[in-house]
This record gives C-alpha cells, structure tokens and sequence, in this order.
C-alpha cells in the first residue's frame, strides 16, 4: 500500500484529496473511517465492499463547500457531488445511487437515516471518529476553524455545561452529539468499537469542566 493511494481506486482517491481542506477533516479523516469500515464490514454478511470503500472515500467532499456557505448541508452537497462524478467516470446509475445515499445519509445531523447495510457501516465508522480520544481532538480542531468557544455562560451568568445550551460550544457539542454518540450506533461491531472509547471522552470533558469551574471559583 503506497502512502498515496491505499485503494484500488486511485481515482476516487484523487478526487477525494482535491476535495478536503480542514484539519478536522482531512485526508487521514477519510482513511480512519474506511478502516473502521472494513473492520466493521466484516462482522456483516454480505457488504458490497467496493460501494462501501467508494462511499467511504468521497462521504466528506461536500465539507469546503459547507465551511464556504455554513446554510449547505454537506452531507447532501457531498451526495450530488459525488453522484455527478460517478456517473461522469463510467460507474453505473445504480451504483452512483447507492453510493449517493451512503454519503446523504452519514451526517448525525440529518433527517435521511442509511437504509442500506453499506450506509449503515458508514454511518457508524463515520461516528467511531467522534468517539473517544479522536472524537475529542477533531471536535476541538473544528471548534477552532469556525471560531467556536469551549464554553458559554447562562442567563446568570454562570458557566454552562453544554446541557441546554443554543449558543454553539464545544461543552455544547460534547452533550448534544459526543455523549449521545454511543447508543446510536447501527452495527454491533461500530457499538462494540465505540464502548471502548466512551471513559477517555467523559473523563475529558468532565475534567476540562472542572478546571474551568475552578477557575471561575463556580465550586
């Protein structure tokens, strides 16, 4: 496996790399979910493995177009995205469709669920990159690319920790979508995964509330 293209499809492969442009999401971001995918994959029957990899490569090139335009779904945007050139590379309707909704369907943020075993792998090893150590060190890379905060403040002023917060933080992100991530999981194998990182991100957050409780003489 050559440190350019890890795939037998090299063409994917460039295409994805053409598309990432944030630290959070970058090319080694692509290839930690299709491991995670192929590890998943293999506790399932039947996974069509060259959609699986295909959709894995390309399910995040809608991302710059999102950080350019914040209203752009990039899961959606990503979907067409990557429709388009399949067709445009010779893959057939149905693959480029199935692919397509393994990418729509991949955002913890969406009202399209995967309703395929493909876009449910994906789904999953998609979040196990939310999960644990990782999930906690992309969270805060992204917070600083969109200029999100650690923390907010109630209408008391005090320090909020993220529970029911509207304002966007990262203690806001680690309780609506880090904490929940692990009960959500599709795939007995990504909940499996998942589990094993659970302690590492609770004992994060918890400790970087504490120090910043402190530091606001809050306890």
């Amino acid at each position: 496996m050559s440190a350019v293209n890890r795939t037998n499809h090299p063409e994917a492969e460039e295409f994805m790399r053409a598309s990432m442009t944030d630290s959070a999401h970058d090319i080694e971001h692509v290839y930690r979910v299709l491991n995670y995918a192929c590890d998943i994959a293999k506790h399932e029957n039947g996974v069509d493995t060259k959609l699986l990899t295909i959709a894995c490569l390309l399910h995040d090139i809608g991302r710059s177009a999102q950080f350019a335009d914040p209203n752009i779904d990039h899961a959606l945007f990503g979907a067409e995205k990557a429709y388009a050139w399949l067709l445009e590379n010779g893959y057939s309707e149905d693959f480029s469709a199935a692919v397509q909704h393994c990418i729509k369907s991949h955002r913890f943020r969406s009202s399209s669920p995967p309703n395929t075993l493909e876009a449910k792998i994906l789904y999953d090893a998609d979040k196990l990159e939310v999960c644990g150590a990782v999930g906690i060190a992309r969270t805060l890379l992204y917070c600083a690319h969109v200029s999100v905060p650690l923390y907010s403040f109630g209408k008391n002023g005090e320090i909020s920790d993220g529970s029911n917060d509207k304002e966007a933080s990262f203690f806001q992100e680690y309780k609506f979508k880090l904490e929940k991530m692990y009960d959500k999981l599709y795939t007995t194998r990504g909940a499996e995964l998942a589990a094993k990182r659970k302690s590492a991100a609770k004992l994060f957050y918890d400790s970087l509330l504490l120090e910043t409780l402190e530091c606001y003489g809050a306890i």
